[in-house]
């Protein structure tokens, strides 16, 4: 009992990147050089999208939305330029850069 107290403690104390999903990985570098989500957010509604929820995993800016083609996707986003890394709809990459 002691033994699965202990790993739930750790798994809580350990890095947000530990959680990450693997479907990718951003070398951004510290997070005081990145822009903000609100950026982020602000420059996809500006070009067309609707933005659900929005979260750092893996180092890169994950967002569930809506394209401007209607598809609801997951994407990746790298947090300093914005650049988009990865879309994929129900696990079918649509784009990867």
């Amino acid at each position: 009992m002691l033994a699965v107290a202990a790993a739930t403690a750790m798994q809580f104390s350990a890095a947000p990147d530990v959680f990450a999903t693997g479907k990718m990985k951003c070398d951004a570098g510290p997070q005081t050089g990145w822009k903000s989500r609100a950026d982020l957010e602000a420059k996809l509604k500006k070009d067309g999208w609707t933005v659900k929820k929005s979260k750092v995993d893996g180092g890169c800016y994950e967002v569930y939305g809506v394209t401007p083609e209607g598809q609801n996707v997951e994407a990746y986003f790298h947090p300093v330029t914005m650049e988009k890394l990865l879309v994929s709809q129900r696990g079918k990459v649509i784009f990867k850069k």
